[in-house]
């Protein structure tokens, strides 16, 4: 009875996370607290269990990247940028927007997408307001950039630190299995940006004139927190690369560089914390709870038993089931707690095999289908909802379906090539 209590209150959570009927946030807790309320969860449960509880090396990685990021806002370095490209293109719009994908998507794997579509969203309106274009294509254009792009490396995009932290992959491990189709999947974006987007190409040269004119150099605020911040950064990023030498966490890593950064950058703490995205650390531990919950009454242990039994040891048949039921499941509800959710499942799938390449393919296919497909609808990633809201607060809404013509057949073709990817490097030439 306590089993089906507990599903009932995770499916109720869920839905309700899903359809936005109240704030994401208070459904993860209120999903959590019902958990603690059926004598579920207690505090070793919530708080200690490396199997059942809250996540920390997720928060605390999430927290240092977002204090680093908020100090690097001061120094107006993603104006520069977005501005330099933009100018660097000429003007042209189609050339803008490549370049403000490029950039996208190569600060969405370094950073996360979240925060990169909040630095980068607000200039491109700057962008287009300047040289005549509507600006909804590029918005658009950028999320699913920011998507993909955060595929490629371990904190590009949250559920691949969930993965990470469940399955003891490296930052490492992620760059060179998944960062090659991540390339092929920008260009394939772009391409595809071309034709959907055509009609939001016209050039005006007076506007483009009027843009050439602008000084990028006008955007930088600190040229000095600039560079102390990207010696920061380069330390990181080393950090990341090499943790699995240095035997340091990612974690540990993320919040080590934002305490040396907030020391140098002598800010006060309501500047870097401004960008600190407190309803999402807490929507992280809430949503911890109810997944340990599940994996406590032996709900995930039971499904992973029967996929087991199912797939058997054909790894092909598991992940090609995995990437296009991920990238399904995605569109429809917010990657998070989805990935969350399976995780535990996958990695149990993964330790019953053989440890061959296609065995292990699993967890490359829960995250290319999880991260493809948040790009199908306004709801699927977090980054969607952001930039939704940063467009109707600029006079320039989206509708639900004005996203999704263009999100999902983005979705549906990346996910097509990431399938053929994981065929062909984990089992055609493996």
């Amino acid at each position: 009875m306590t089993t089906v209590l507990v599903l009932v209150a995770f499916v109720s959570a869920y839905v309700l996370i899903a359809t936005e009927r109240i704030h994401r946030v208070a459904a993860a807790l209120s999903g959590a607290a019902a958990m603690v309320v059926l004598g579920v969860v207690d505090a070793h449960v919530a708080f200690f269990s490396e199997d059942t509880g809250v996540d920390w090396n997720v928060i605390f990685l999430l927290l240092g990247m977002m204090v680093i990021v908020g100090v690097l806002r001061r120094t107006g370095v993603f104006e520069y940028a977005a501005i330099w490209a933009a100018k660097r293109a000429g003007g042209r719009p189609f050339a803008v927007m490549v370049m403000l994908i490029v950039i996208t998507a190569i600060a969405s794997a370094l950073l996360d997408n979240v925060t990169t579509v909040l630095l980068i969203a607000p200039v491109s309106l700057l962008v287009c307001e300047r040289i005549g274009a509507p600006p909804v294509p590029f918005l658009v254009a950028e999320v699913l950039a920011s998507n993909i792009g955060g595929t490629a490396t371990l904190i590009g995009d949250p559920p691949n630190i969930i993965i990470a932290s469940r399955s003891g992959l490296s930052f490492n491990d992620f760059v060179l299995n998944l960062a090659p189709v991540v390339v092929v999947l920008v260009g394939v974006l772009i391409v595809m940006c071309r034709v959907m987007f055509a009609s939001a190409f016209a050039f005006h040269p007076e506007r483009v004139a009027a843009l050439m004119k602008l000084d990028e150099r006008e955007a930088l605020q600190d040229v000095p927190l600039l560079v102390r911040s990207g010696i920061v950064l380069a330390a990181v990023l080393v950090g990341f690369v090499s943790h699995s030498v240095i035997d340091v966490e990612p974690s540990l890593v993320a919040l080590l560089g934002a305490g040396a950064l907030v020391a140098l950058s002598r800010l006060d703490p309501e500047d870097y914390l401004a960008d600190v995205e407190w309803g999402t650390l807490v929507f992280f531990m809430g949503l911890f709870v109810m997944v340990g919950a599940l994996v406590e009454v032996g709900v995930i242990g039971d499904l992973a038993r029967s996929a087991t039994s199912a797939v058997g040891d054909h790894y092909f048949l598991g992940s090609t089931v995995l990437v296009f039921a991920s990238g399904g499941l995605s569109g429809i509800v917010d990657n998070i707690p989805y990935v969350a959710t399976m995780s535990p499942l996958v990695a149990d799938l993964v330790s019953a095999g053989d440890g061959s390449a296609g065995s292990r393919s699993a967890w490359w296919a829960l995250a290319l289908g999880a991260d493809l497909g948040g790009n199908a609808t306004a709801v699927g990633a977090s980054a969607n909802v952001v930039v939704l809201g940063i467009a109707a607060r600029n006079g320039h809404p989206i509708s639900f379906w004005g996203f999704t013509k263009y999100g999902l057949p983005v979705a549906a073709v990346t996910i097509v090539v990431a399938w053929a990817y994981l065929a062909l490097r984990y089992f055609v030439l493996a």
